[in-house]
């Protein structure tokens, strides 16, 4: 089996919860750390899956490896390669594919719900789950792109995640561990200072009940990635 090629944008910001998922798989990865320079593939056929992990920079930012990782995200998708994005990652997804990035009017940072779409295809990925608390950390969103639907939404982000066929956008975080909390957390305290509102949690309140909330996290991103990798799968066996 092709590995899948995990993305990484930011030193603390790698793949989390999903390299130990996908280890209890026996599916392959490799990491391309793009915060040290290293460069996208020329292909997306080298891989079985293509995975966007999150980032302090902007997806409209004049970036040199920006414009690669879009178009590695429509080659993806043009030759049924999945994708799977996490943030920054969701909003890669969203630009290629022809959605909107833009600021905010609020930061989210830290634990909040999200609600379930009410489809067909919401129920493929999530099953019967109607809400979950998600861990957040974002001051820009994305737009659904023409073909998509959406699945998730937050008081005060509407669009938290659209699937289109096998490919999944997210703009919440659910590939946390309790490790990448408490450096985030560490990294980010003065952005949290700098940015007061109802959507922002404190660095303390963010840390209550950490084990529970991430093990329960942890069991919402299974189930979504579950789902992503049976795309893997069905392309292994064509």
């Amino acid at each position: 089996m092709k590995p899948v090629a995990i993305f990484r944008h930011f030193p603390i910001e790698g793949p989390g919860y999903l390299a130990p998922f996908l280890d209890s798989h026996s599916i392959p990865y490799q990491l391309v750390k793009i915060d040290s320079n290293e460069a996208l593939p020329a292909h997306a056929g080298y891989f079985s899956g293509l995975v966007f992990m999150g980032g302090p920079m902007s997806v409209n930012d004049d970036l040199p490896w920006i414009a690669p990782a879009l178009a590695l995200i429509q080659q993806a998708v043009r030759d049924d390669i999945p994708v799977l994005g996490h943030c920054l990652g969701g909003q890669l997804m969203s630009k290629a594919l022809g959605g909107v990035v833009s600021r905010s009017p609020i930061s989210e940072i830290g634990w909040g719900e999200v609600s379930v779409a009410d489809s067909s295809i919401a129920c493929n990925w999530l099953g019967e789950l109607s809400n979950f608390e998600a861990f957040h950390w974002h001051g820009e969103g994305f737009t659904a792109p023409e073909g998509a639907t959406l699945l998730l939404s937050s008081p005060y982000c509407e669009n938290q995640a659209f699937a289109m066929d096998m490919h999944l956008a997210l703009q919440c975080h659910v590939e946390m561990t309790e490790e990448m909390v408490k450096v985030w957390c560490k990294a980010g305290a003065e952005e949290i200072t700098n940015n007061p509102g109802p959507s922002v949690q404190s660095t303390e309140a963010i840390q209550t009940n950490l084990a529970e909330r991430v093990s329960a996290l942890n069991q919402v991103a299974c189930r979504l990635y579950e789902r992503w990798i049976s795309g893997l799968m069905n392309k292994t066996t064509e």
